[in-house]
């Protein structure tokens, strides 16, 4: 498989990840594999049933992360995971910019990946874990017309309920890749230069999501 062909599969997955939520409903008392279960089917059918989130509108896929997503994610975790050593040497607002930044980064970059979900489904394997285990590895793949996508999530046990702080699309966990970028950034520029090359990014691909838009 090439790249291209790898980058879009990951973008679908992704996109699946990114919406993977649901109302709160004994979220607390629900299995991580019978949370996946449940709420990514809900959720295709939603995505199906919105043409603008299929069509990648930010406005609907912010709120539709936001109000829907951001509940069942560990983003702190994530985000501090992908930041590495240097998380504990950013000050509490750095952090919170990091944070902020990170996701406006995902939720564009990924957005677009939407409109492939078509008649995709997600087959959720058998559990393998103790009942006393508070971080697990749900393993599913994405069933479509192609050949299968393996997608799975590290969770952990929180008293809220379970909740995702990492991903691995065809064997590639998210948060190593970014680990390695944003590493070369604070290397080269320090955490304030990582903040503000994301931030670059991200108006970069607002523009052009906007000239995409006018063309």
């Amino acid at each position: 498989m090439n790249r291209r062909n790898l980058g879009r599969l990951a973008g679908a997955a992704l996109s699946l990840v990114l919406l993977t939520a649901a109302p709160f409903v004994r979220a607390a008392d629900e299995a991580p594999d019978a949370l996946i279960q449940r709420v990514s089917a809900e959720v295709l059918d939603a995505i199906r049933s919105d043409k603008e989130v299929q069509a990648g509108e930010l406005r609907k896929v912010l709120a539709l992360v936001d109000t829907k997503v951001m509940p069942h994610v560990n983003f702190k975790r994530m985000t501090a995971s992908v930041v590495g050593r240097n998380w504990r040497q950013a000050t509490p607002e750095q952090q919170q910019r990091l944070q902020d930044e990170f996701k406006s980064l995902l939720i564009r970059t990924y957005s677009g990946a939407l409109s492939q979900v078509n008649d995709q489904r997600l087959n959720v394997k058998p559990l393998r874990a103790a009942p006393g285990d508070a971080e697990v590895v749900v393993h599913t793949e994405v069933i479509g017309r192609g050949d299968p996508v393996q997608l799975d999530y590290r969770m952990e046990k929180t008293p809220t309920g379970w909740k995702i702080y990492d991903l691995n699309v065809l064997g590639i966990w998210m948060v190593e890749t970014y680990r390695t970028q944003f590493a070369q950034e604070i290397n080269a520029k320090g955490v304030d230069g990582l903040i503000a090359a994301l931030a670059q990014r991200n108006k970069a691909n607002a523009s052009a999501g906007t000239s995409a838009k006018k063309s």
